[in-house]
């Protein structure tokens, strides 16, 4: 039985690393990727402070790990202060 719990982990690391290959990656490819909770990369999406796709045919969101390399390698500013100043700023622009 425990063989097993090992092999199982050992599974789910091999497919994250795989995960990490992709080109375009999705919001759970990204907090994996990352590390990020989902909740933080919503915000910083709707906040339009991390580097996303912009189809609008499509409602998920898409990410370029290229892109994504870039951005977290420029230090950007992750603090869960920063975010909810950013988030006020923007209802606060939304309501006038």
């Amino acid at each position: 039985m425990e063989e097993n719990k090992k092999i199982e982990r050992l599974l789910i690391d091999i497919k994250g690393l795989l995960g990490t290959n992709k080109k375009v990656m999705n919001v759970d490819d990204l907090a994996q990727y990352t590390g990020l909770s989902k909740s933080k990369i919503y915000k910083l999406t709707h906040l339009k402070l991390i580097p996303a796709g912009n189809n609008p045919n499509i409602r998920q969101k898409f990410f370029d790990k290229d892109k994504i390399d870039a951005w977290l390698l420029g230090e950007p500013n992750l603090s869960d202060e920063f975010l909810e100043q950013q988030f006020n700023k923007s209802l606060l622009k939304n309501r006038k």
